[in-house]
């Protein structure tokens, strides 16, 4: 239950050994926590797993209000403060909530940060190189408009996008259908957009003082350099070959570096 009353679903699996923290994991947006079956799986051998399904999301309760990053940020103070201490993985929209969350309630509940192929709002430093003049292209609908004209097309689209793997029929039926429970408003509304100024997901990052892994796809590598030019002790872990959903693209992989990154930093 969360401190403004709504009932959040947790899968949990493995059992929790003395000094070890609970590994957390977070999906991204409209996503269910079942998308993390592989990780928990494979975890839940040595360490008790968590994986949450946020508000409105999988076999959580569907409130009303509460669809901001802010808030969600705060659904992840009443998940860490009852399995605290966690190593917090997170995904996508998800990270953003998690930086939020560092934010405004600090890292007293962390023992380790995970991002996987988000923005942590690292911007060129360098002036742009001009470019010459480019035909103006046709309009292009953005994904919120996709899905006020057609939800189930634009989400359906969307799910395909995020794996390399084609993923089988029922998979993404699946998925589709867990992303329509929430409300399409509320579903919008979790893109922060400008609300949050990208700085602060920056001089969050930068800042952090608990070892972080930062596992991106080429789209975010650029960001990925400035952060370990930035801070060193990053660990940085790139997947050329993967789609954003990079941990269902190669598990093993994905597993095997978490795994290596808990056991470098004495989490096992």
């Amino acid at each position: 239950m969360t401190s403004d009353g709504v009932r959040l679903h947790v899968i949990e699996a493995g059992e929790r050994k003395p000094g070890q923290p609970v590994i957390a994991f977070v999906p991204g947006w409209s996503l269910p926590a079942s998308i993390w079956a592989g990780q928990i799986a494979a975890l839940s051998a040595t360490h008790k797993v968590v994986a949450l399904d946020p508000r409105g999301q999988g076999e959580s309760e569907i409130p009303a209000q509460g669809y901001t990053t802010e808030r969600r940020a705060e659904d992840l103070h009443d998940l860490i403060s009852r399995y605290r201490p966690v190593v917090l993985v997170t995904w996508s929209l998800g990270s953003l909530e998690a930086l939020q969350y560092v934010h405004k309630r600090g890292e007293s509940g962390l023992r380790a940060l995970v991002i996987v192929d988000s923005s942590v709002g690292q911007i060129p430093t360098a002036a742009p190189v001009p470019v010459p003049p480019q035909p103006v292209p046709a309009p292009r609908l953005s994904f919120q408009d996709e899905l006020r004209l057609d939800r189930p097309k634009a989400t359906e689209a969307f799910l395909r996008a995020i794996f390399r793997t084609p993923q089988p029929d029922e998979t993404i039926a699946t998925l589709r259908d867990a992303a329509l429970r929430m409300p399409l408003e509320a579903s919008l509304s979790l893109f922060p957009g400008n609300r949050i100024p990208r700085e602060r997901w920056r001089r969050t990052v930068n800042d952090l003082r608990k070892p972080l892994l930062y596992a991106v796809t080429p789209q975010f590598a650029e960001q990925a350099r400035r952060l370990k030019a930035k801070r060193p002790a990053t660990r940085v872990e790139l997947f050329e070959n993967a789609g954003h959903a990079l941990f269902v693209d190669e598990p093993e992989r994905f597993n095997a570096a978490l795994i290596d990154f808990l056991r470098s930093n004495n989490l096992m």
